[in-house]
């Protein structure tokens, strides 16, 4: 059995506004798909979603409270939620084929009383979408950055009404000033009604004689707003973070979308990634990998140090645990492997020339120089 939604955003049940909304920032956090491991983050994330949308709009929440979670979660089953208008009465799933009854009356009998049709909330605004291009290092990191975006905002000049506050105004004629129209018909289920959003006056039930200059009568005006993003340590390529409420404007008087922020990660020259790990070439020398030497490797966090074994082979891999990405939600780095490359040198000095030629000939090797020692050499790693 599901929690019911105080308990999935654990806040008490006299919680303010304030505080679930703090509550859902930290769930959604953890459990939001594109940041979370846990193989069940989508589905708790739909929950923890649900339950911020339905304790923050008062109507609903005193609904829940009343109905309590399996009558409210089956009430939305069979069509939705309207507000709780007038609390609730009667058999709210009876009379379902019976003499007069119809879709319409059992909504209304379960939320409104007998007052008449559902009524819908305003609409959120629609999620804006853009991209944004990171360092390795501020992957690494986690950094707060500043981020440019062209997008819709509620014209200033007419408050997004669409019209001029000197324009004259009447009662939409098509509508009788109701903003809505309906149409009702007749099913094998009874009497349906429906409700549309009136098409003369957008639904505002008021027409004006003068549309706005600034905006032509749309009520947004897109404009270039400077945003901050709090960027998580250990975020990959690809993933994508959402900023709520600052995508575009309603149309209907209801709350702004959000806006996804795709996160581009720059190639580094330095390491390649693989999810939380990094990979290093390094270049060693012969006599490095053959006797053995202490040498300096790059990370993300500054260099470290690594032994590179006598008899080390060109192309073995090593591994250095924790330097590599942190993993997202404070769960321990991944690691760095570095891949050893024995790198032979393109000219040498006699002194060195005659050291190899020595090496050669002790391990009963027949090299003749003038045929390509060193590129027998460079063969053989």
């Amino acid at each position: 059995m599901t929690d019911d939604f105080y308990d999935i955003l654990g806040v008490s049940r006299d919680a303010d506004e304030d505080a679930i909304k703090s509550a859902f920032r930290k769930k959604a956090a953890k459990y939001h798909p594109d940041v979370s491991d846990d193989p069940n983050a989508e589905e708790k994330f739909k929950e923890v979603k649900k339950a911020k949308e339905v304790l923050s709009d008062d109507e609903k929440r005193q609904a829940y409270d009343q109905l309590g979670h399996e009558r409210f979660e089956e009430a939305e089953k069979r069509g939705g939620f309207d507000g709780g208008r007038g609390g609730v009465g009667g058999d709210p799933f009876g009379n379902m084929g019976g003499a007069g009854g119809n879709i319409g009356d059992i909504f209304d009998q379960f939320f409104g009383g007998g007052q008449g049709g559902r009524r819908r909330g305003p609409r959120p605004g629609k999620d804006l979408q853009t991209r944004l291009t990171i360092s390795l290092e501020d992957a690494y990191h986690g950094v707060e950055t500043q981020m440019t975006v062209t997008r819709p905002e509620q014209c200033d000049d007419c408050n997004g009404s669409g019209h001029p506050p000197s324009a004259d105004s009447q009662t939409c004629p098509a509508c009788n000033g109701q903003g809505q129209r309906t149409t009702v018909q007749q099913t094998p289920l009874g009497r349906v009604q429906q409700t549309q959003p009136c098409r003369e006056c957008e639904g505002t039930g008021t027409i004006h004689s003068e549309t706005c200059a600034s905006c032509r009568g749309n009520g947004t005006v897109r404009n270039e707003t400077q945003l901050t993003v709090d960027i998580p340590a250990g975020i990959q390529d690809g993933q994508t973070l959402r900023l709520e409420r600052e995508g575009a404007p309603s149309e209907s008087g209801g709350p702004n979308g959000d806006l996804l922020v795709e996160i581009t990660v720059e190639s580094h020259p330095e390491f390649e990634r693989d999810g939380a790990d990094l990979h290093h070439r390094l270049a060693v020398s012969f006599p490095q990998v053959v006797f053995g030497a202490e040498v300096e490797v790059p990370t993300i966090d500054g260099a470290a140090t690594f032994d590179v074994p006598a008899g080390t082979q060109s192309g073995e891999q090593f591994r250095l645990r924790g330097k590599g990405m942190p993993r997202l939600q404070r769960r321990g780095d991944g690691d760095l492997f570095v891949h050893v490359q024995v790198v032979t040198p393109e000219s040498m000095n006699d002194e060195q020339r005659a050291a190899l030629e020595d090496f050669a000939e002790a391990g009963g090797e027949e090299i003749d120089v003038n045929e390509g020692f060193f590129e027998k050499l460079k063969h053989s790693f």
